[in-house]
C-alpha cells in the first residue's frame, strides 16, 4: 500500500534482447491502434520520431512495460479494495528510465511517457538519465541546465514532474538549477545519502558499541574495494579502482598503487577511516544484509536469519547515534528544500538552528510529536 511507487524496468531490460528486425517484431507483438496513439501523442508534444529508433526502443522496453502494467493493476486493485475515497485510492507513480543506455534523449522520454499514457498508467514523475554519479556534484551547471530544460519541455506536456535519480550529494548550485528549471516540480532520489549519513553518525558517536559497528562497517568496504580492484570482471575492476583512486587523491596520497593487491591494501589501510571515502560510499549499503558481516559475494544480500541478524545491528545503536543520524538526515532535507526553492531561506535557517540545538533524542522526538 505504498503511496509512491517507482517502476524500475531494469530487471526486465537486463533480460531483453532486441531482435534483428525490430520493426517486424513490434508489428507482430504490439497493437497497431496503441502504436498509432503513441505516435500521435509524441507528435503533439513536438517530437519528431525516427521510425527505426522508435522500433528498437519499443522492442527493448515492451516486455518491461507489460510487466509494469500488471504491477500497476495490482497496486490499483489493492487500494480500491481497501480505500473508499478517491484521495485514499490515489498513489503517485514514477517511471525510472535512467537504466536505459546512455543519457536519456527527449525523444525517449516522450515515447516512454506516451506509452504509459496509452496503456492507462498515469506517470507523475519521469526519471531520465542525466549522467549523475552518486554523491558527486555535476561539474557543469550550464550544461546541466540545458539537459534539464530539454527534459522539462517534454515532461510538462505530459503533466509529469522530473525525478532525479542518483540525486544525492550534488552541489547547492546543482539543486538550484533543478529547482529553477522545473519550478519545484521535482523529486530527488536520496536513498544513497542515508547510509552515508548513518556512517557519519556512528563515526561521530562517543559510544563504544557505535564505534565498533562503524569500524566493522568501514573494514567491510575496504575488503570489497581491495578485492574489486583485482576482479576478473573488467567493469567491476575499473569501478573499484576509480573509487580507491578518488579516496587516495582527495587525501593527498599517490594513486598509482595498483601493481598488486598488497600495494592497494597498504595504501587504503593507511587512510583514516572516513565516510567521505568514495569506496565506502559506493559499497557501504551491501553491509546491511551481509551474512555475518562478511565481504565475500556469497554473503551479500543474505535474506536468511544470518542476514537479518546483521541488519539488527543497526536497530540497536545508541541514543547518541540515533540523534546524530536524525539530525544529519533532517539537515540534508533542509538543505535540499532551500536550494531547490521548495521552502523559503528564512524558514530553512530557522529549522537548521533548531536542529543544531538538540542534545537528546527525546527532545528531537518531542518536538515532532508536539
Amino acid at each position: 500500500l505504498a503511496s509512491y511507487i517507482t517502476f524500475d524496468l531494469s530487471p526486465e531490460l537486463a533480460q531483453t534482447k532486441v531482435p534483428a528486425d525490430a520493426a517486424a517484431w513490434v508489428q507482430a507483438k504490439v497493437d497497431p491502434a496503441l502504436l498509432g496513439k503513441v505516435k500521435a501523442r509524441v507528435a503533439a508534444a513536438g517530437i519528431a520520431l525516427n521510425e527505426a529508433e522508435f522500433a528498437k526502443l519499443l522492442a527493448y522496453v515492451w516486455p518491461a512495460l507489460e510487466k509494469m502494467k500488471q504491477r500497476d493493476g495490482k497496486y490499483r486493485a489493492a487500494r480500491e479494495k481497501l480505500f473508499t475515497t478517491p484521495a485514499g485510492r490515489e498513489y503517485l507513480s514514477e517511471l525510472s528510465i535512467d537504466e536505459l543506455p546512455g543519457l536519456t534523449t527527449p525523444e525517449t522520454t516522450a515515447i516512454m511517457l506516451a506509452l504509459c499514457e496509452a496503456l492507462g498508467m498515469k506517470i507523475n514523475f519521469g526519471a531520465p538519465a542525466f549522467g549523475f554519479q552518486k554523491n558527486m556534484p555535476y561539474p557543469d551547471n550550464a550544461a546541466l541546465r540545458g539537459l534539464i530544460e530539454k527534459q522539462w519541455a517534454v515532461c510538462r506536456k505530459f503533466g509529469a514532474s522530473i525525478g532525479f535519480h542518483s540525486g544525492s550529494g550534488k552541489s547547492a548550485e546543482n539543486y538550484q538549477v533543478m529547482g529553477a528549471v522545473t519550478g519545484g516540480r521535482l523529486e530527488i532520489k536520496t536513498s544513497g545519502r542515508y547510509t552515508y549519513e548513518m556512517g557519519r553518525a556512528l563515526g561521530a558517536s562517543k559510544q563504544a558499541a557505535d564505534q565498533a559497528l562503524w569500524q566493522d562497517w568501514y573494514r567491510f568496504t575496504v575488503e570489497l574495494a581491495v578485492k574489486g580492484a583485482f576482479s576478473t570482471d573488467a567493469t567491476e575492476q575499473k569501478m573499484a579502482r576509480s573509487f580507491v583512486a578518488d579516496a587516495l587523491a582527495k587525501s593527498g596520497r599517490p594513486t598509482e598503487v595498483f601493481g598488486s593487491e598488497g600495494t592497494v591494501r597498504a595504501a587504503v589501510e593507511a587512510l583514516s577511516p572516513s565516510p567521505e571515502h568514495m569506496f565506502w560510499f559506493e559499497y557501504n549499503f551491501l553491509y546491511v544484509l551481509a551474512g555475518g558481516g562478511r565481504s565475500d559475494k556469497a554473503a551479500l544480500g543474505d535474506h536468511s536469519p544470518a542476514g537479518y541478524r546483521q541488519r539488527a545491528r543497526f536497530y540497536s545503536i545508541s541514543d547518541e547515534g540515533c540523534l546524530n543520524f536524525a539530525k544529519n538526515i533532517a539537515a540534508y532535507i533542509v538543505f535540499l528544500a532551500e536550494n531547490t526553492g521548495l521552502a523559503p531561506k528564512e524558514r530553512c535557517a530557522a529549522a537548521g538552528k533548531l536542529l543544531a540545538g538538540y542534545r537528546t533524542m527525546d527532545a528531537f522526538l518531542g518536538d515532532i510529536s508536539g
